[in-house]
């Protein structure tokens, strides 16, 4: 294994910010040094002077190889973990299906065979919980001994992935026993698809209207349930994609109370708007994705819930269909699209775009980004920070680099951008994983399989 020495970047982390030269052996972070105090012999030496070296992304929600809607997520392991990659994540954690009447181990084992050996970054799991029962409930006991230590239940999607409230609670109660963390799609769906039905039989079929029957206040109706059957359950709660301000605000209340209650939020809610879905032609189709893009009044509501902790985290939720063949199945009826959008690869540059505007702190930006990611899915002090004993997973960024964001450009294997023409300052320019180069001075030098499954801890925020 080469040793590796950066030099002179500023090291930015959760905890502080300080310039020093980071000294990678084995896969790890060995030392780190005031710039110049030491004179470490190493085989490759990478000069980060005037940029930022700041740890490797930690993306807790994606969606590769994803069956939806008749088709699946175009990014495979391999290009999917490619293009976050190139966006400076290192690490990603994927979702496992449970197939309805098969048991977990089935759809676990079935997700380790996509990923197995293809992966460019390391990557974990999470499983979808869609059939909760006395088998099912068992099983979670064993998952989390064995490192998958989350479990997504949906309020929506009646008849695919849809727990009741009696399966949430059971299924909740046996996370408060087994230390699991149960992550929900927190909408109303039985009341959706009535909506939806009613908007249809309108002739009302376009893009936009997506977003006008997946109402904000059934995002707050749903995460308020949720959070009363966590409370019930004697459980912590992590609620998916956040993003009606409505739905933050019931978050914001349960933590007010002292509850355990989490929240994440995605760059789509923070960058785009119901005014992308309203797109003319069928070109709001790019922009269908559950929970919905919402009127850009809300993202002011989302900026203050991330810089008061009242979300925590930011990942992508990405699920990437291509516009032409998969997108355009809902051509006609808005509620046959798929639902999901790219991102992997923009997320740590919409972040620090974020912080070039004066929404949050550099420390924020790998806060949310790396470290709370990384602590709330049991994978710290091993990913999400640069420390000694940590995982070299460090990028080289270069906060002044501008750039355009663009299909012609990414690398995420989907035939349209969620933020094309987007201008951005700051870029990726070096991503090492455990010491070794994936991405050297803009250029793809790493390889499919390099990238390891990682099991990991319980919560880290609960006692």
């Amino acid at each position: 294994m080469t040793r590796t020495v950066v030099r002179g970047g500023l090291v930015v982390t959760a905890a502080e910010e300080v310039h020093a030269d980071v000294l990678v052996e084995n896969g790890r972070v060995e030392a780190l040094a005031t710039p110049g105090s030491q004179q470490w012999a190493a085989e490759r030496v990478i000069d980060a002077t005037g940029k930022y070296v700041v740890p490797g992304g930690v993306d807790a929600h994606t969606h590769m190889e994803f069956p939806f809607g008749g088709t699946a997520s175009s990014d495979t392991f391999e290009t999917g973990t490619k293009a976050a990659a190139w966006g400076g994540t290192t690490t990603i954690i994927d979702f496992a299906v449970q197939s309805k009447g098969a048991a977990l181990r089935e759809g676990l084992d079935a997700w380790h065979a996509k990923a197995d050996g293809r992966c460019a970054i390391d990557y974990a799991f999470h499983m979808i919980v869609s059939d909760v029962n006395e088998s099912t409930l068992k099983e979670m006991d064993g998952l989390v001994g064995e490192g998958v230590t989350s479990f997504k239940l949906f309020m929506a999607y009646p008849g695919v992935f849809y727990s009741d409230d009696g399966q949430i609670l059971r299924a909740m109660q046996r996370a408060g026993d087994n230390g699991g963390l149960i992550m929900m799609h927190a909408e109303n769906g039985i009341a959706i698809d009535v909506l939806v039905q009613q908007a249809l039989e309108r002739g009302q079929a376009d893009p936009r209207y997506h977003g006008e029957v997946r109402k904000a206040l059934l995002e707050a109706e749903a995460t308020h349930r949720a959070i009363k059957l966590a409370q019930v359950a004697g459980a912590p709660l992590y609620v998916v994609h956040v993003s009606a301000r409505e739905a933050l605000a019931e978050l914001t209340r349960a933590r007010n109370e002292g509850l355990p209650v989490f929240g994440e939020t995605c760059p789509q809610y923070l960058f785009l708007s119901t005014d992308n879905l309203a797109e003319p032609g069928f070109e709001g189709a790019k922009y269908v994705c559950s929970t919905p893009l919402r009127p850009k009044e809300h993202q002011a509501a989302l900026w203050h819930g991330l810089r008061s902790n009242d979300l925590q985290v930011v990942s992508t939720d990405h699920c990437p269909f291509c516009f032409s063949g998969q997108k355009e199945l809902g051509r006609g009826d808005f509620s046959k699209i798929p639902n999901g959008m790219p991102g992997v690869e923009n997320r740590m540059d919409l972040l620090h775009q974020a912080v070039v505007d004066g929404h949050l702190t550099r420390r924020r930006w790998i806060e949310i980004a790396c470290a709370t990611p990384a602590r709330m899915f049991g994978l710290y002090p091993k990913k999400g920070t640069i420390a000694p004993g940590s995982d070299a997973d460090l990028v080289v960024y270069d906060p002044h680099a501008e750039q355009t964001v663009s299909a012609a450009t990414h690398h995420m294997n989907v035939d349209y951008s969620a933020y094309e023409g987007r201008r951005l300052t700051g870029r990726v320019e070096t991503v090492l994983s455990r010491g070794e180069p994936v991405i050297t001075a803009r250029e793809f030098t790493g390889r499919e399989g390099h990238g390891a499954y990682t099991p990991r801890g319980t919560c880290q925020y609960l006692n």
